[in-house]
C-alpha cells in the first residue's frame, strides 16, 4: 500500500470515532440504539469531503501566491 490520503478520509478512522462518541453519549445517557453506526460513519466522511473541498477551492482564490 503506497498511496497515501488525508486521516480524515478514512472510513476507518470515521467509524471509529462514531463507535467512540456513541459509546459516550451511552454512557452520559443518550439514546444510542437507534442509530446506524456505519451510515452515520459514511454521511460523516462525505460530509468532511464536501467541506475539504471547499476550503481547498477557497483557499485557492485567496491565496497570495501563485502555483508553480
Amino acid at each position: 500500500m503506497d498511496a497515501s490520503k488525508p486521516w480524515y478520509l478514512s472510513k476507518t478512522v470515521w467509524a471509529s470515532l462514531v463507535t467512540i462518541g456513541l459509546s459516550v453519549a451511552g454512557m452520559i445517557g443518550l439514546p444510542t440504539g437507534t442509530i446506524d453506526q456505519a451510515s452515520l460513519a459514511d454521511t460523516l466522511l462525505q460530509l468532511v469531503t464536501a467541506v475539504s473541498g471547499v476550503i481547498a477551492i477557497v483557499g485557492r482564490f485567496t491565496a497570495t501566491h501563485k502555483l508553480g
